[in-house]
């Protein structure tokens, strides 16, 4: 009987320790003038349950490898069962030999509509379209487990961003905005294509080089890790001179604006001054972030 109950217990852990994600889903209502509907919160219930409980991958990870992610939605406008709204999504990944979570996403996505009756089932399958809903939360999944897997490996995230590819081919039959092959750089599909185009093969490598031989190097060689992120920053210069002003690399300096501020300001001093105009150059938005950096 021990033995039993022994088995059964591993295989809880087991299960537990497959997920990906260890996420928190909000949900905003506050401009709907309903905050307080009931739809609200069991929406914001199911969609947390459906991403920590489901599988989204071959890969076991352990507990202490889940990927922290948060998913912010801003409901604007909600009539019976059609949803106006914005999804912000926040995600980060440890720093080797540190208590330190670096922040790898931090996109907002405006152009996010779609229907829900409340308490309908969220079932797993990205093979068929699901509705806007899942397929942007979905999207988004596998885009940071991409992001996830190339800042530890290079190029070891094309896998999930081929899976996003193919949500993105499905959900451009729903008519919904944000899927379309267009000119707006800052569509879902655009993304998509970008992280899978050689031209951005280089912004992979220095994410990877960033993350994994900057960042993880950081504890045990400060001043070595803060050359190897200058280094990966005039990598991503070389980027936008073929590519000025993509949403790649806005993106990224979403997610990184604050820990380059203080990683270039603290530790051990190293020159850095072509590294602010660089920095000016490809990523203006954030000049006064650029500017507070302490030499």
């Amino acid at each position: 009987m021990r033995n039993f109950f022994c088995f059964i217990l591993l295989s809880v852990c087991t299960l537990v320790a497959a997920q990906e994600f260890n996420s928190d889903v909000t949900i905003n209502a506050e401009q709907t003038g309903q905050p307080n509907l009931s739809i609200f919160k069991t929406l914001e219930t199911s969609l947390e349950e459906y991403i920590n409980n489901n599988k989204f991958t071959n890969t076991e990870y352990l507990p202490q490898e889940r990927i922290d992610c948060n998913f912010f939605i801003n409901v604007t406008a909600y009539n019976d069962t059609s949803f106006d709204a914005s999804i912000q999504i926040q995600a980060s990944r440890p720093v080797y030999n540190s208590g330190y979570k670096s922040s790898i996403v931090n996109f907002n996505d405006k152009d996010f509509s779609f229907e829900y009756v409340e308490f309908q089932p969220f079932d797993f399958n990205v093979e068929s379209d699901q509705g806007n809903l899942l397929a942007v939360i979905n999207y988004y999944l596998y885009t940071v487990l991409g992001l996830d897997a190339d800042s530890f490996k290079k190029n070891s995230g094309t896998i999930h961003f081929q899976r996003a590819k193919q949500i993105v081919n499905i959900a451009q039959t729903g008519g919904f905005p944000g899927w379309q092959q267009s000119n707006d750089t800052q569509s879902r599909y655009r993304y998509n294509d970008d992280l899978l185009s050689g031209v951005f093969k280089g912004y992979r490598e220095a994410f990877y080089n960033y993350h994994s031989k900057g960042l993880d190097l950081m504890v045990s060689d400060t001043k070595e890790a803060k050359k190897i992120i200058i280094s990966s920053i005039e990598e991503l210069r070389l980027i936008n001179n073929k590519r000025p002003n993509s949403y790649v690399l806005r993106t990224f300096f979403d997610a990184k604006n604050n820990e380059i501020t203080r990683i270039l300001s603290g530790g051990p001093r190293v020159n850095i001054d072509n590294t602010i105009q660089t920095l000016k150059s490809i990523a203006p938005t954030y000049a006064q972030d650029w500017l507070s950096i302490k030499k």
